[in-house]
């Protein structure tokens, strides 16, 4: 129980699948589940939340003879690799000595001459288990059913962004415990984040004193008293913008650390008070929304200028990423059905599309506020075939649809220049995408290729 509260304090927003795991994985006395597959959304803390909780149960108990093999399938791209590298965290004698497996016979036979000890538990635990597909189709089944064929107390445990269906394989005399982890929603995030303030305070404190700022005494009487419910109001602040965008927690917290060094330069330079939560949102609108276009791309500096990013910083990102040629003009058609309203696909990307009358409340409608346009709010989400329709409105020449076309679409969601939002699969056509660049990024990547980005977007039109 100790233990279980330990780990909560770290991981707040995942008490539920946190106890789920503890029984399925926390008894000594009782025989393993044969697998257990646990899939979500990139960031969810899948991998972490594991890692830790077999990690602290090492620890902390010393009455369980545990066993672990944490293996990432990745780094293991082939299934001799893999095998070997999983009996190099099981084997407790003979550490010296190599260990060679040729096939899936050798390893389950190695497994079988383990030194058995009294309650001994092993669990194997597979990240981006999704790579197993790749390897050879016997792989993945006997994964699955890997206690009965090894006749050990075994637990083998599959982490993946996919889910089970997904992987191909027919498991319904084997069919593993399935244990799925959301995304967060805002409401945890901002709790995850809050989490985070002393760091972000002592950060900010240490970015002062490594750039000799002015009146550091005076500046630092400011930081110290900082209060959690200020730094929450400027997290409100910063999801508004970031939320539609990036779910990804890890990069929600560098990202926020960095952009609150840009929200205290008003109140540390006097110029606006700490209470004034309307002027610190005018002051840090435009770094937010320039913050924004380097979620996943950010620099190799860790504290960048915004407004030196702006002019320069994306401009080099842009010009030094090597897309296809066609990749360009997806990402570009990306940003346009993210960027603009589906009603206006007509009116944009059709060359006859008709007259269009005038009204009073059209003209009224059409009056852009800096903060309702569509740039300035954040990405919307859009399908695949809208993504395609608006690909072939914008690219002069005719492309065939194939296989390599849409693969370069899962190539971009890789990058992290798209994301999904429903849906993991682009060759169904059944989800959702949205892009995660902003419209500096774009501009830059259009001139490439000699594209008017602006004069096919909602908010200059």
């Amino acid at each position: 129980m100790e233990v279980l509260n330990k780990i909560n304090e770290r991981f707040p927003c995942r008490k539920k699948e946190l106890q789920t795991i503890a029984n399925l994985l926390g008894h000594s006395a009782e025989i393993l589940p044969s697998a257990i597959h646990i899939y979500g959304h990139t960031g969810t803390g899948k991998t972490a939340l594991l890692k830790h909780f077999l990690n602290e149960s090492i620890r902390h108990n010393n009455k369980i003879n545990l066993n672990v093999a944490f293996v990432n399938c990745v780094e293991s791209y082939t299934s001799r690799i893999l095998f070997e590298n999983i009996l190099e965290f099981l084997r407790n004698e003979d550490t010296d000595q190599t260990v060679k497996i040729e096939n899936l016979k050798d390893f389950i036979e190695q497994l079988r001459h383990l030194q058995i000890e009294p309650d001994a538990l092993y669990i194997i635990a597979l990240d981006n288990a999704e790579r197993l597909r790749d390897m050879d189709a016997n792989v993945l089944p006997s994964f699955l059913r890997l206690q009965q064929l090894c006749g050990l107390n075994l637990c083998v445990v599959l982490i993946s962004q996919l889910s089970l269906e997904k992987f191909y394989c027919k498991t319904s005399i084997d069919s593993p415990v399935i244990l799925y982890f959301p995304q967060y929603t805002k409401s945890e995030t901002l709790e995850i984040l809050s989490a985070d303030f002393k760091n972000t305070q002592k950060l900010l404190s240490s970015h002062l004193r490594r750039n000799k700022a002015d009146n550091l005494s005076h500046k630092m009487t400011i930081v110290e008293p900082l209060t959690k419910e200020f730094f929450n109001n400027y997290l409100n602040l910063f999801l508004g913008v970031f939320y539609k965008a990036c779910r990804d927690l890890s990069e929600l917290k560098i990202t926020a650390r960095k952009c609150f060094i840009f929200y205290m330069e008003p109140i540390l330079d006097g110029t606006v008070n700490m209470s004034d939560v309307s002027k610190l949102w005018r002051c840090i609108a435009g770094q937010l929304r320039t913050a924004l276009t380097q979620v996943y791309i950010r620099s190799g500096q860790p504290e960048v200028n915004p407004t030196e990013l702006n002019n320069k910083g994306i401009e080099k990102i842009a010009q030094s990423l090597e897309l296809p040629y066609y990749g360009k003009y997806l990402l570009i058609a990306a940003f346009l059905a993210s960027y603009n309203s589906s009603k206006e696909d007509k009116r944009l990307f059709v060359k006859n599309h008709g007259k269009r009358r005038k009204r009073m409340q059209t003209v009224n409608a059409n009056a852009k506020v800096t903060e309702k346009m569509s740039t300035y709010i954040g990405p919307k989400s859009f399908t695949v075939d809208r993504l395609l329709a608006i690909f072939y409105a914008i690219l002069e020449e005719k492309v065939g649809l194939t296989c390599n076309l849409l693969s370069q679409i899962s190539t971009l969601v890789n990058l992290k220049l798209l994301s999904f939002v429903s849906g993991e699969n682009v060759m169904d056509g059944t989800s959702r995408l949205q892009c995660t660049v902003g419209l500096d990024f774009i501009v830059c990547i259009s001139q490439v290729v000699g594209f008017n980005v602006r004069q096919y977007l909602c908010d200059f039109n």
